[in-house]
């Protein structure tokens, strides 16, 4: 590991001196990309600076131990420089975990109501709700790009995008299917009545990543409608566009714009036409690949919400880690729920790096 570190910082360095050189500095792209990389590199090079430190620390008190008069001040030295050098021994091994490629590019999130009727409809969009004020939170930007709603108010299947810095680091977490356990508005009798969501977490497809023939596509336009099939645009705005070779359509009618639409409707297409061809690729290589939370099988129930007992429960979590303040979560605090997905990531990560 310390030779890979140090190669690290070799080439973090060379970085730096490339900031100074003239044909880098006038090169807007060749610029950024060296940016890009020493802000990649930076957090794994500081940290293991301050493990060198510690380690030159530690062989300092090592030296003194024979001193009578030191050796009692060098014994607490040599100690914490131990514990500082595990601590960041720690740090490190986190740091060289390989990176999702994907972890800093915006997402396409579909939510869409299952087993439950018109409960499931709005359970999905009390998930749409938790989402908004999540990224709020955060700092996203949040833009719909279709929804079908129910008379009740409730979402038959709902389409957002969400632009940020670390967006889908966070929220890839969220893929699969949410269970609620609560008394609908719809039922009389109080009884307390099981229903389900699946989200679905994609990330956006680059021009540059994925590129669609436009001869595969039919382009069509209708006019935009509310819940119960009400008007609420006389003009054809709305887009549906299918992708001949697979079948896959999408549909946005949320801009008055029908430019709009066209291009919110595409980066859906590009991002679900790149996730089933990531998809088709670690299905090949599914044994060797990476070790995530959960199978991410959208088929896979991921979380209960029981509104009876105020909790939110995680089944991809163990213990009383799995379980939330059910008040705070649906109100958009995720934090606490996410880093505890994001740790057991890790946790897997690193015993099958143990193993090979």
């Amino acid at each position: 590991m310390l030779e890979k570190l140090k190669e690290i910082e070799r080439r973090y360095t060379e970085l730096e001196e490339c900031l100074s050189a003239p044909e880098v500095y006038g090169d807007a792209d060749r610029l950024r990309q060296v940016n890009r990389e020493m802000k990649e590199l930076g957090p794994l090079v500081e940290t293991f600076r301050a493990y060198c430190r510690a380690r030159e620390d530690q062989e300092g008190a090592l030296g003194l131990l024979s001193d009578p008069e030191l050796k009692e001040m060098a014994q607490e030295e040599l100690a914490a420089a131990k514990a500082e050098m595990e601590r960041l021994e720690g740090e490190l091994k986190l740091l060289l975990l390989p990176r999702d490629p994907n972890d800093e590019k915006n997402v396409v999130m579909e939510i869409r109501a299952g087993t439950g009727g018109e409960e499931a409809a709005l359970f999905a969009r009390d998930l749409f709700r938790m989402y908004t004020m999540y990224a709020e939170s955060k700092g996203w930007h949040l833009e719909v790009v279709g929804q079908n709603e129910t008379e009740l108010g409730g979402v038959k299947e709902i389409s957002f995008l969400v632009e940020g810095q670390g967006v889908w680091s966070r929220l890839k977490f969220e893929s699969g299917v949410h269970r609620v356990q609560r008394v609908p508005v719809t039922e009389s009798s109080g009884r307390i009545q099981t229903s389900a969501a699946t989200v679905a977490v994609l990330p956006e497809a680059e021009e540059v990543e994925f590129t669609i023939d436009p001869k595969d596509l039919q382009i069509d336009t209708y006019r935009s409608s509310g819940a119960g099939g009400q008007h609420v645009n006389k003009t054809e705005s709305a887009i549906r566009i299918t992708h001949l070779p697979t079948g896959l359509v999408v549909e946005c009618q949320d801009e008055r714009s029908q430019y709009k639409n066209k291009d919110k409707a595409m980066k859906v297409l590009r991002s679900r036409l790149y996730e089933a061809e990531r998809d088709k690729q670690e299905a090949a290589i599914a044994d060797q690949r990476r070790s995530q939370v959960g199978s991410g099988d959208r088929s896979e129930r991921i979380r209960t919400y029981n509104f009876p007992q105020n909790r939110v429960t995680d089944h991809r979590l163990t213990g009383e880690t799995k379980n939330f303040n059910i008040d705070a979560v649906i109100n958009g605090a995720l934090d606490p729920l996410i880093d505890a997905l994001v740790l057991e990531d890790q946790a897997e990560k690193l015993r099958a790096g143990a193993e090979e």
